[in-house]
């Protein structure tokens, strides 16, 4: 899909990336760097950053499991990869695909095919703690992972590290998919220096996930507690009146110290897979919701330093002028946000703009230019729809290619759908491994009460005393229509006892909570309803797999 814009230029955008790249460079650009937006928040954008897979930021207290968390996703050890108790990473490590080896972080962000340019403004000690790490693995050719240093607890490590943790953690929140808090279930702490982490990832909280690790090591009635108290935790330190999900697992290839909770584990590992899963396909979107909101933060900006600008008086007390507007930003912020309406929301952090305008001569300031702004606008409201009507179209492209998810890893379909995943015997997939048909249980109970619905020539019609059965279950009609559909194998309108039995198992799961699929089972299919099955081979069904 293309759209063209002709008003000022001939633009074709091919996809959404080419789009969004595109209308930054021709819109949003421009009314970054008038403004200096790159002194007071994030470096312009590359193309790099454009193109670049989606990525997952891992952060946690030293010995949280963060590296092995990553061997686990990706079923094997990479370059530059070191597992212990004691703090064993000690720096920024990008794992990506490519020909194995290390490259070293001065190197990498004068790369750029790579999203990671604008960190050389952290300087050589943070670019010394910087290196990718790269190996052909499957699960890479879908994302990347980023390894972060264990947060410590003490003041003086804080110092020591000779770069501005924070920042550097807070770059990353913006340009990132997904953001994996990871605590350890057996000692269970939040630092000063953790807690400010988590406090500068506000405003990114829809990219935010909690995992608690370890979870294995404790029994079940310490499992609960400690849920607890890291519930309350976060509360004080996330600051919203929100419940966080928190997926609780033990993520690493050794057996479990307590078993007791091995089910628990394999749901919330399930969960958070299908998260991270589906992220290639929604990577777009991602992208797209970050330029929206990079787009508003310029915009208010761009307000406040022409605000700046208009109240310095030309000749004489600028300074004291400079200081009595640092100190009244927020009447400021709340003049700009009636005049042009702007949400409170929007605004940047009090605290850190009068840090940085201290540090600024506001008689530089440009004043406000509203065909800047107007280009803006043009295209939140304009522009960026029409990328939008082109996500779908690429996400169903994605699928038929095959490249809507991650494969590999933890992510192996062989690994997701086998004997040993925690619903292999539940719902739907009940006898699916068994050597004994889940058609099998109650048979003679059902086979009676078919025969008191009196069937002609063995078959029973939809109308009637069938439907009044089914709709006994007290199910939804739509529902009990897909539970039809799926029922009548041989699709001539009647149910003979094979296929009676077969919507009373479907009847049974959706009683108890289970979800009808769009296609039934190979394992649910009677063996007198093969000869309408095409025979083929499609993972473990042995036949291809009747749809509603």
């Amino acid at each position: 899909m293309k759209f063209s814009q002709t008003k000022e230029e001939n633009w074709n955008f091919s996809s959404v990336v080419e789009g969004l790249r595109g209308l930054y460079d021709r819109r949003l650009k421009p009314l970054e760097v008038t403004y200096l937006f790159p002194q007071f928040h994030s470096p312009t954008l590359d193309a790099g950053e454009f193109s670049s897979k989606p990525m997952i930021l891992l952060l946690g207290q030293y010995s949280t499991g963060k590296t092995t968390f990553i061997k686990y996703l990706l079923g094997s050890a990479f370059p530059g990869m070191h597992i212990g108790p004691e703090p064993t990473t000690d720096r920024f490590s990008v794992v990506m695909s490519g020909d194995e080896g290390i490259i070293p972080g001065n190197a990498l962000v004068v790369d750029a095919q790579k999203p990671f340019r604008p960190l050389s403004k952290f300087g050589n000690n943070f670019l010394n703690r910087f290196q990718c790490c790269q190996i052909q693995n499957p699960v890479l050719d879908s994302i990347v992972i980023i390894d972060t240093p264990g947060i410590l607890s003490g003041e003086k490590q804080r110092l020591d590290r000779g770069y501005d943790f924070t920042a550097v953690v807070q770059w990353f929140a913006e340009h990132v998919d997904r953001i994996i808090l990871l605590f350890d279930a057996y000692k269970l702490d939040i630092s000063d220096e953790f807690r400010r982490v988590i406090e500068s990832l506000r405003g990114y909280d829809d990219k935010v996930r909690i995992v608690l690790n370890k979870a294995d090591m404790i029994d079940a009635q310490q499992l609960m507690r400690v849920y607890g108290a890291l519930m309350w935790g976060l509360g004080k330190v996330l600051g919203t009146p929100e419940v966080v999900r928190v997926f609780i697992g033990s993520f690493w290839d050794r057996p479990l110290r307590y078993d007791v909770n091995r089910h628990l584990f394999e749901l919330e590992s399930q969960d958070l897979f299908k998260d991270l899963r589906s992220l290639p396909s929604n990577a777009a979107m991602r992208k797209l919701n970050d330029m929206i909101r990079r787009a508003r933060l310029a915009k208010v900006h761009a307000y406040i330093i022409g605000h700046l600008k208009k109240q310095m008086p030309s000749i004489v007390g600028k300074n004291k002028k400079k200081q009595e507007l640092i100190n009244n930003l927020q009447q400021i912020y709340d003049s700009i946000s009636r005049l042009h309406h702007v949400s409170p929301g929007d605004f940047p952090k009090l605290s850190h703009m009068q840090s940085i305008l201290s540090e600024q001569d506001f008689t530089n300031f440009p004043s406000l230019k509203e065909r800047l702004i107007e280009q803006v606008d043009v295209m939140l409201t304009q522009e960026i729809p029409k990328l939008m009507q082109m996500i779908p179209i690429e996400q169903t492209a994605a699928v038929q290619q095959g490249k809507s998810l991650i494969k590999g890893g933890a992510f192996n379909d062989s690994v997701i759908d086998s004997p040993f995943t925690a619903d292999a015997d539940m719902a739907i997939n009940r006898g699916r491994y068994s050597d004994k048909s889940a058609l099998e249980d109650d048979k003679d109970e059902l086979i009676k009460e078919f025969e008191s619905l009196q069937p002609v020539d063995g078959l029973l019609c939809g109308s009637g005393r069938l439907k009044a059965k089914l709709m006994e279950s007290h199910l939804p009609n739509i529902t009990l229509s897909r539970i039809w559909k799926l029922s009548d194998i041989d699709k001539d309108g009647y149910l003979d006892i094979d296929e009676f039995i077969v919507a009373k198992r479907l009847v049974s799961i959706a009683i108890n909570g289970g979800e009808i699929p769009e296609t039934l089972p190979g394992h649910l299919i009677p063996p007198s309803k093969h000869k309408y099955i095409s025979p083929t081979i499609n993972g473990i069904d042995d036949y291809n797999e009747t749809k509603y």
